[in-house]
Parts: C-alpha cells; structure tokens; sequence
C-alpha cells in the first residue's frame, strides 16, 4: 500500500500566527515552518492569482527536497472562463508549474470546479479540452455539483487518468455524494468541512468554519485504507483552514492514520 501524503490547502493564514506558528511569524517564514511539520502543501494563492516560475522556485527553495506541492488552477481556468482566452491562461501555468515539475515536487494540479459548473454540453466539452492541455501532468478535478458524479464521467476520467477528488463537505441537497471511485493512480481526498449553516451565501471564513472530531476523522481511517490500496499514491489535504483548524485536524490525521497501521 502506498503511503498518504497529508496537509493543508493554505499555509499562509494570519490568523494561523499562534495558533499554528509562533508569535511573531514572518509571512516569508511560513512555508519553512509549515514544511517541518507536514510533507505536502495544496497552494491555493494561485487560484487567485497566477502563479511564476520564479514564485514556485523560491518555494523549492525553501522546502527540503522530500517535501511536495499540489497547485490548484487560477480562477480563469474554473470559475471565469473566457473562451477566447482561456488556453493563454491554461499556457501560462503550464510555464509557471514547470518550475515545480523540473525539481521533481509536483504532487498534482488541482481543478475546482463551482456548484454553477453543471454537467451541460458545453461545459463538457471545456473540461475535455483543458484535461487535453494538460495531459502530462498529475491532474485532480473537484465538482462542486452533484450532476457529475454519474458513471460516464467516472468512465471518462479513468481513461485520461485524472484523479476525482473525494469530498467530505456537508450533506445538503445537490452537494457531492460521498464517493471514493479511484480513477486514476493518484487518489485526491479534500477536507472542506461540514458547516452546513453556512455552506450557501457565505464567505469562506464562515463556509469552512468547522473542526472535525477524532470520531469523525477516526471513520475516515478505513476508507483511506480502500482508496490507498487502489492508487498509487494518495494525497489528503484539509481545507478547513479558519482559526488554524486544518492544521490541528492535520495533524491529528496523521497520527490516528500511524496508529491504524497506514504508512502516513
């Protein structure tokens, strides 16, 4: 069984000083910090704006060389897409990834999808083409909407060898089923949550506002044990990042996954 890779989507919260990192935490000094006590990060700064080269070599830089990054898409490429435009955007972060890539520390590419990303033609035939750009690369999609967990898209994924992330978030209408279909080598697990008080027309300090339990982390052990047996390799990040939640949980995950046996 391979090992599982755990981490955080995020690392440079303010609210994080104290809590996560000592009194006083530079935000340069954060990655170092945050490297010493897990072996993988989800960036997400970079769906907001797009990531360089020369950003993701100083972040190599700054990590020992067993540690490894997955990147999630900027927005242009899930939530403003132009079709005029939007393969200018899939090619600059292809360039600026490659610093990642080079350095042998890229885990994944992740592609967040939203809840108004519905399973439609058009939106079908996008996902194909932005899938075909980046066909070389270790590659997860997130849906936000419940439409496209059917066994046709499964299909399609598995033959492109894309990873599907399984989601824990709350269980409201039209959300995503909790699934663990393994379709490709790499499995891509994300924590997001279960505020479902907040989860509609909110902002995402109050979305993901939540801690897990050991209870509810401890009913994940056995199914990370089913996905970790069917992929080569298995990456758990918690995006429950307010008040350092997901660091807390984090590490708590770790060690209950150690003392259930899995190599994490």
């Amino acid at each position: 069984m391979a090992s599982v890779r755990v981490g955080t989507s995020g690392y440079a919260y303010v609210e994080w000083i104290g809590p996560v990192y000592p009194a006083g935490t530079r935000k340069e000094e954060c990655l170092p910090l945050y490297s010493g006590m897990f072996p993988t990060v989800e960036l997400n700064f970079s769906y907001y704006r797009m990531p360089s080269a020369e950003q993701l070599r100083r972040f190599v830089d700054q990590t020992a060389a067993s540690f490894s990054f997955s990147v999630k898409a900027n927005e242009a490429l899930t939530h403003k897409i132009e079709p005029a435009s939007w393969k200018e955007g899939a090619a600059a972060f292809l360039r600026a990834i490659e610093a990642l890539r080079a350095a042998n520390r890229l885990d994944a590419l992740l592609f967040q999808f939203p809840y108004s990303f519905h399973y439609e033609p058009d939106r079908r035939r996008y996902l194909d083409a932005l899938l075909g750009e980046f066909a070389s690369l270790p590659v997860a999609v997130e849906f936000r909407n419940h439409e496209w967990f059917n066994n046709r898209v499964i299909a399609a994924l598995r033959e492109r060898g894309v990873s599907l992330v399984s989601l824990d978030l709350p269980e409201l209408p039209n959300l995503p089923p909790l699934m663990d279909v393994v379709t490709a080598p790499l499995a891509y697990i994300r924590f997001h949550g279960r505020n479902d008080r907040a989860w509609w027309g909110s902002d995402s300090a109050s979305r993901y506002n939540y801690c897990y339990s050991d209870v509810e982390l401890g009913a994940w052990a056995e199914r990370i044990r089913g996905i970790a047996a069917r992929a080569d390799r298995t990456l758990v990040y918690f995006n429950n990042h307010p008040g350092g939640q997901a660091a807390r949980n984090a590490l708590s995950f770790t060690e209950l996954l150690r003392r259930a046996g899995l190599p994490a």
